[in-house]
């Protein structure tokens, strides 16, 4: 089967499906990712085809005066919303004649629909993140609210609304490109939901239990982990590091940008000596970095290295909980300081404190608007000290650790696939 699978977003909105494209290709399928340019070399890496989206993401924060990362509502739709519209045409243009199958993230399915509709392609989703309303927890972009029952199911038809909202321009465009009659973004919502769509959500249901209110269709597989190459290996300088002393806690934000990457730069390495840590700091588009406190305790580590390999030799991480980061720190069995900065990461925090895993939040806008640099350095370094010695929080991280171990999210995903064969 010639599939073709579409993902759109930053490096942790891309990577795991080159561990699911990776298992489907070992099962004999014709495997190529539709994404950004700056995620090629991920995907050919993993023995994927490739295929261009618009937009993205840069790889790496050149620009340490450049806005950060939006962490207001508003910010954040006012950018969701410039992205989409970069999309446009080009997911339909991404679609090979030879398409059998076409897997859609949660990013790219409000769009794939139109195109599914237009090629006549079979369709499902692969997404990251639950986006159905349900009782059992509020919407994803709610930042972790306990809205009760009723409250919960209610904000999730609102957040639904509004990404129909967003995708209204987007989506008129498109149809009329692709040759399609005039049909909003609910509409197509509803056809798809009337169907039973499938939808496969690579997560562990021990992070994300399965709600019994979920409409069928809906599937949660298990995590899918980003392709790693046997031959992969962290850089020289990490792991002298790494022997140099007892295992270091690791910082780093991934691609979240800080619109003050000396400022928070500081407060993680004060954070660090007043708990008497040594630390790594992973610059990503944070722009983290000891150079102007040098250190034999801290490293800096200017280009990205691979989590699996990673966390497993630290004694705790400090993320801002993305989906990927916040699940491969569970694989490790390590407890996690969550420093949420926006969008779905609140959420992710919020589970991790509930699994026992992790520290409360700490949200990125207290250390860096709220508190004053020496209070949010004094606040870092008590979560600090909480993360790498409560005996309690290591082993809840170990036990999710454990139980992952025992799920097979690519394998579960392709058996489900199989069954859509056309």
């Amino acid at each position: 089967m010639n599939i073709l699978l579409t993902a759109a977003g930053s490096h942790g909105d891309v990577a795991p499906y080159t561990g699911l494209g990776a298992r489907l290709r070992a099962a004999g399928h014709q495997v190529t990712l539709a994404t950004h340019d700056s995620h090629a070399p991920l995907v050919r890496a993993a023995g994927l085809g490739f295929r261009s989206l618009p937009g993205g993401t840069p790889a790496h924060r050149a620009d340490r005066d450049a806005p950060g990362t939006p962490t207001t509502r508003r910010a954040l739709m006012q950018r969701a919303a410039a992205f989409v519209a970069q999309l446009g045409t080009g997911l339909a243009d991404a679609v090979a004649p030879d398409t059998e199958l076409l897997l859609l993230s949660t990013t790219t399915a409000p769009l794939g629909w139109h195109v599914a509709e237009a090629l006549g392609l079979p369709s499902a989703g692969a997404y990251l993140v639950p986006t159905a309303p349900t009782r059992a927890f509020s919407p994803v972009l709610s930042g972790g609210r306990r809205l009760g029952g009723w409250g919960n199911r209610a904000a999730g038809r609102l957040s639904l609304r509004v990404v129909d909202r967003l995708h209204t321009d987007a989506a008129r465009a498109l149809r009329a490109h692709l040759g399609l009659p005039p049909a909003t973004p609910a509409a197509v919502r509803r056809r798809v939901e009337a169907a039973n769509w499938p939808v496969l959500h690579g997560f562990s249901e021990r992070v994300v239990p399965r709600p019994a209110d979920w409409r069928p269709g809906l599937d949660v597989t298990g995590y899918w982990w980003p392709h790693l190459a046997p031959d992969a290996h962290l850089p020289a300088a990490v792991e002298d590091f790494l022997a140099a002393g007892p295992p270091p806690v690791s910082i780093g934000f991934g691609s979240m940008a800080a619109a003050d990457a000396e400022r928070l730069s500081t407060i993680a390495v004060r954070a660090l000596r007043r708990a008497g840590l040594r630390g790594l700091l992973l610059s990503g588009n944070a722009g983290l970095t000891a150079a102007d406190a040098p250190t034999d305790d801290v490293l800096t580590v200017p280009t990205p290295v691979p989590h699996a390999l990673l966390f497993p030799r630290v004694a705790a991480a400090v993320h801002h909980c993305g989906a990927g980061t916040a699940a491969a720190a569970l694989r490790a069995g390590i407890p996690s300081v969550p420093v949420p900065f926006t969008a779905d990461q609140p959420f992710w925090a919020a589970r991790l404190a509930a699994l026992g895993a992790a520290t409360p939040a700490l949200p990125v806008t207290t250390l860096t608007k709220t508190l004053t640099p020496d209070d949010a350095a004094t606040r870092l370094a008590a979560a600090l000290t909480e993360a790498t010695t409560t005996p309690s929080l290591r082993t809840r991280a170990r036990t999710t650790a454990h139980h992952l171990t025992t799920e097979d999210g690519p394998t579960t995903a392709l058996d489900a696939l199989t069954r859509l064969a056309p």
